[in-house]
Order: C-alpha cells, then structure tokens, then sequence
C-alpha cells in the first residue's frame, strides 16, 4: 500500500527519471561482461533489454526485475570461445536457456512446495547475504581506482537517502552518480573523446547463431550450458530477495516456474544473437531496497531506455563514460543492501542464533559461498552460492533439530 501511494504521487518526468536510475545501476556490469568475454557491447545491450521485456510478459509484469549479463557464464564462454569459437560460445548459451525452460516444466508439473521443505529461512537467509559479500570485492576493485572520488559519490547517496524529500528521496542513485561525475571531472578522470567521436544512430553488430554447425560444437555445449545449474540457484536466490524487499510472494504468483522461463527464454534469445546470458540483476534488487519504489513499469521503462542506446552509440559512450570510481561508490552501498535482506530474513523470522545447529548451517554456507571452494561433477565446476546452497540444503536435512522452530519457519514466510 506504501509503494502504491508513492507511485500515485509520481508525475511522468519523475517516473521517467526513475527508470534512468535503474539503467545507471545496470549499465556498468551489463557492459563489462561481454568486454571481458570478446562479444559485442551493444549486442548486449539489446538482448538484456529484449530480454528484461520478454520476462515481465512472461510474468505477467508482476515481478520488478532487470535482467543483464550474467558474471557466472564468463569463464565457460571464454573456454569454449577459444576451443569451438564465439558460435560454440553461443550455442552453449542458448541450450543453459533451454534448461531454465525444462525445469519451468517440471516445477509447473510438480509445483514448488518442494522448496519449502529444502529452502527455508535458515539456508535463504545466508545465501541471499552470500549474493551481495560475494560481489564485495568487485566494489573494492571499482572503487579503489580512486578512493575519494568513490567515498565521495557514496556520501551523496547515502545523504539523500537519509534526508531527500518528494522525489530527490527515491533518486538518491541518480543524484549520487550524476555527483560523482561532475567530483570526478575535477580529477581528470572522466574523458568524453569516446562520446565525442561516437556515432549518433548505428544497429548492433549481431553475430546470429547458425544452426547447420550445432554438429561441431557438441563440446562447447558440455562446456557452457551445464552452468545453467548454478546459475538457477541464483535465479531463486535473487527472487526470494526481490520478494523480501517488496514484501511480495514472487514465489507464489507469478511463480517459480514462469520467473525460469522468463529468465531461461532471455537467455536463449540472447545465444541467437550474440550475446551474453541473462540474469536477474542484485544492482538493481539494491535500487529496490533503497528507494522503496517496486513499480515493475519503471523496470520496464528502463528497459525501453537500454534498447533505444543499443542503437545510439553515442548516448552508450556517454553512460560508459562515467568512471569507475563513481560506480564503486555506489555498489558498495548497492552490494550491501542485498546482504542487509538476507540478514533482514533471519531476524524478522526468529531464527535462533544460540542453537548451535543454525550457527552451523549459517556459518559452513557463509564460509563456503564466499571463500572460492570448488568442487567437480561430472567435469563441471561448482563453487559459489550454488555450493553453498547445496551444502545448506543437506545439513538442514540431516542436522537434527535441537530446539522447536518457529511455525512461520517456511519459504513462503521467507519469500
């Protein structure tokens, strides 16, 4: 009811700026993975917004997600780049989405309430406080390039958080970048030649799939697609985050099984065309719990935005332009937000922390998700939060109970 009347009090320039601060809080990453894979950056522009767009009509628009390039594909996409070509790459990419689709499948056919039993409070709560320690380090590498100019940026954003009113109060992001930019100039860090000689409008260089050399690429696909396991743990754990923040059960309607298949049809749409594999963003789950403004149309709006830039060059260029420093300031608090929700859903559901069975489990997945332990199967790395997940499922399993637990104990509550 709160966010409904915040939106009713939105005029359409305010909601318009509203979506620029979510395509700030998504540019950075969404441009840095197909950087560091070979592919192209305006290719992955277009297909994480189609793809963003694809999910929300699959959702049927309930869920306020951004879908950008995910970090977790890189690795693979650069081993079988190199082994099979960037058309192995992208035929690995479209079969991790066809998994996503036949696990929608079969949790529509069997429902969900497996996951009560396998994912309550006690393993959501450290593996969503995982998705946001984990990227940590990246905002120590962002911001490090120029310590002050990152902390200055931050105490922006975290003053108009604190004391902004009407609509400054729910673009502390916007304000805090757009600060940072003009503090950075000062330094010499910001350099417009790029934008400068950019071209106004141009179509991405699409590089499509062709499907007459799926026979060659049969070991790129043992290569990349099996990741599409990990990365649905992240899918769950960014949705049960999304659903903390906004105090809905994205879980339950529009379900789990629509939110796969939203998310594995972008990701097999992007494959065709030459870009990296989406994935539900944590910047922008951060833009959530900040501002407190779920509207899932300003994500579409957002959208809209980053597939208009794919084809202007010059308003990418500007946007890429913005240092790196200035969006190491702003991550540091976005990162953190989403720890603070995994935390938010230990407490607010009485897990016990003097029993000594959940200071076990919380620990060993606290420990192992962020400490880069890996494990083979079947040739395929996993580490991260997949492994923690896996690791906090079974000890919730076996472990016995030493205290009653809450009756509210339940995904659902979590979510």
């Amino acid at each position: 009811m709160q966010n409904n009347t915040v939106m009713k009090k939105l005029t359409k320039p305010q909601f318009v700026i509203l979506g620029f601060q979510h395509v700030f809080a998504m540019f950075g990453s969404t441009i840095l993975v197909p950087t560091l894979t070979g592919l192209n950056p305006s290719v992955a522009l277009f297909t994480s917004a189609v793809g963003t767009l694809i999910f929300h009509l699959i959702t049927g628009g309930k869920v306020p997600a951004y879908l950008g390039s995910s970090f977790a594909f890189i690795p693979p996409i650069i081993a079988a780049s190199n082994a099979y070509g960037v058309q192995g790459a992208m035929l690995g990419c479209v079969i991790a989405g066809l998994i996503y689709v036949v696990m929608s499948g079969f949790i529509r056919v069997i429902g969900s309430d497996f996951i009560n039993r396998f994912l309550p409070p006690i393993v959501i709560g450290p593996v969503i406080m995982i998705i946001g320690l984990k990227l940590a380090p990246e905002a120590n590498n962002m911001a490090s390039g120029h310590l002050l100019t990152a902390l200055f940026t931050l105490a922006v954003t975290i003053t108009v958080s604190i004391f902004a009113r009407g609509i400054f109060k729910v673009i502390p992001i916007l304000i805090g970048i757009i600060s940072g930019y003009i503090f950075a100039m000062f330094y010499g860090l910001v350099d417009l030649t790029p934008v400068l000689e950019a071209k106004w409008f141009a179509a991405p260089s699409f590089t499509f799939l062709n499907p007459a050399q799926i026979g060659d690429n049969l070991g790129a696909i043992l290569i990349v697609a099996p990741i599409a396991m990990v990365t649905m743990v992240e899918h769950l754990g960014d949705v049960l985050a999304i659903s903390k923040t906004t105090n809905q059960n994205f879980m339950k309607s529009p379900g789990l099984h629509r939110t796969l298949l939203g998310d594995g049809i972008a990701t097999a749409l992007a494959g065709i065309f030459g870009g990296p594999p989406n994935t539900t963003y944590g910047e922008n789950v951060g833009v959530l719990a900040i501002t407190k403004v779920y509207n899932p149309a300003i994500v579409r709006l957002a959208a809209t935005f980053v597939l208009f830039m794919s084809f202007m060059p010059k308003i990418g260029a500007l946007i890429h332009s913005i240092p790196i420093p200035v969006m190491g300031g702003i991550v540091i608090l976005l990162f953190g937000m989403i720890s603070a929700i995994g935390m938010r859903t230990l407490i607010e559901n009485s897990i016990d922390l003097s029993d000594t069975r959940n200071l076990i489990i919380i620990s060993t997945i606290l420990v192992i998700g962020l400490s880069g332990i890996e494990i083979m199967i079947k040739s395929v790395p996993v580490s991260g939060m997949g492994l923690a997940a896996v690791v906090g499922i079974f000890l919730n399993l076996i472990l016995p109970k030493t205290k009653q637990e809450s009756p509210t104990e339940d995904s659902e509550t979590a979510a």
